[in-house]
């Protein structure tokens, strides 16, 4: 990259990734001149993007250090479970300032949980002391794969009636009500994607940021992976990468999946699946929640099917670890406890070659349940943060 081609956006990208956080730094990376450093931190300062700190003393003049000011503004941050949502205010860093949690029935379908949804978020706004017009977007995270181009899931095993719902569009139009109908700088944006890449982004970050490959599998009413390849989501081509859940097993043709297809591993090993076998055996167990409850309780029956869960989704996983080699393979969601990580482990190591797993560190979340709103956050962070983005929204705050 020339010196010419580092824009405001640009000299952002830096300051937030921490390569450059000094006014000489940022020369050195860029080759800019100490001028034009200037100006563009001037658009960034107008903006309230950073702000400037005083860094330790080697024994010389403090140098002055260049941040990111993740209290500039908030993202409101949504979560869609099977039977439940979260949603909370978070400032630009991830840190979590007002949250709520409360039933709901995703199966009622996306007008009613939507605007359900938005019925929480003056109560959230006012406790988290942010007013609606610093919400900069809004992410959300939901059990079925997206089209993340357009904002839309795509044929949802778990979300019936969903399929091609406008979710940004009518976020935008509810949210734009809550206001007061009027939005200076045009809609907020919103941004939606699984919730299996959105944890993944959240988790890698959070704890393993120098790890390049990274796969997280969520194991709960469903079962789905994902996976951040460098500091990226890798979503395929159309948001289907990481549907681990409808691979065929070959000895379940019995198994028949929400999906419709027989077989599949989500129909033999995920939450939904053990719940309604341990219900078979007189249990009250109608979801994965169910299942982790008895798990926690100790209950013998969910930790002998757990395990062997665990055991039926490493055979799967072999091939993932074998395509990928990751450096991390995080389990998570309502399963994710010590009798499905054994059973994962065990058929790994068993059947993966050594080479493969040599590196490999095979562990449990450590966000737990709210890595979907930091990932949901997280997400809409990059995007408006990004260069290209970055200094579109700077030419618009400047006119």
């Amino acid at each position: 990259m020339t010196p010419s081609q580092v824009s405001a956006g640009g000299l952002l990208q830096l300051i937030r990734d921490g390569r450059a956080n000094t006014r000489a730094d940022l020369q050195r990376v860029t080759g800019l001149s100490r001028s034009t450093v200037g100006q563009r931190l001037d658009m960034l300062n107008r903006a309230g993007w950073v702000r400037h700190t005083t860094g330790a003393s080697t024994g010389g003049r403090p140098s002055g250090r260049i941040v990111f000011d993740p209290a500039h503004a908030a993202v409101l941050a949504v979560d869609l479970e099977t039977r439940h949502a979260r949603a909370a205010v978070l400032d630009l860093g991830g840190t979590i300032l007002a949250e709520h949690t409360g039933p709901m029935e995703i199966a009622d379908g996306p007008e009613p949980v939507l605007d359900r949804l938005v019925g929480w978020f003056p109560d959230l706004l006012a406790a988290a002391g942010v007013s609606p017009d610093r919400i900069c977007g809004i992410g959300v995270s939901v059990p079925g794969p997206v089209d993340f181009a357009t904002g839309r899931v795509v044929e949802p095993p778990i979300m019936p009636g969903w399929d091609q719902y406008p979710i940004r569009e009518r976020l935008q139009e509810t949210y734009a009500r809550l206001i007061g109908g009027s939005m200076e700088n045009g809609p907020v944006p919103v941004f939606v994607d699984n919730d299996a890449n959105l944890m993944a982004l959240a988790e890698q970050r959070a704890d393993h940021a120098d790890c390049d490959s990274f796969v997280l599998v969520k194991a709960s009413t469903g079962i789905g992976a994902g996976v951040v390849i460098g500091d990226s989501v890798y979503r395929g081509i159309d948001g289907g990468a990481g549907d681990i859940g409808h691979i065929r097993l070959h000895d379940r043709p019995d198994a028949l999946c929400m999906c419709g297809a027989h077989g599949c591993l989500a129909a033999v090993a995920s939450g939904g699946a053990l719940a309604r076998e341990l219900g078979a055996l007189g249990l009250d167990t109608a979801s994965g929640r169910d299942v982790r409850r008895l798990l926690a309780e100790g209950h013998p029956e969910a930790v002998r099917l757990a395990r062997e869960a665990g055991r039926r989704t490493g055979e799967v996983l072999v091939t993932v670890v074998t395509l990928l080699n990751p450096g991390v393979l995080m389990l998570a969601g309502e399963l994710s406890g010590v009798p499905y990580l054994t059973g994962v482990r065990e058929l790994i190591y068993q059947r993966a070659m050594p080479r493969t797993t040599a590196h490999l560190q095979i562990v449990t979340s450590r966000l737990g349940d709210h890595a979907g709103l930091i990932g949901a956050a997280a997400m809409v962070v990059q995007f408006l943060y990004s260069a290209d983005r970055a200094d579109a929204r700077l030419e618009r705050l400047a006119r």
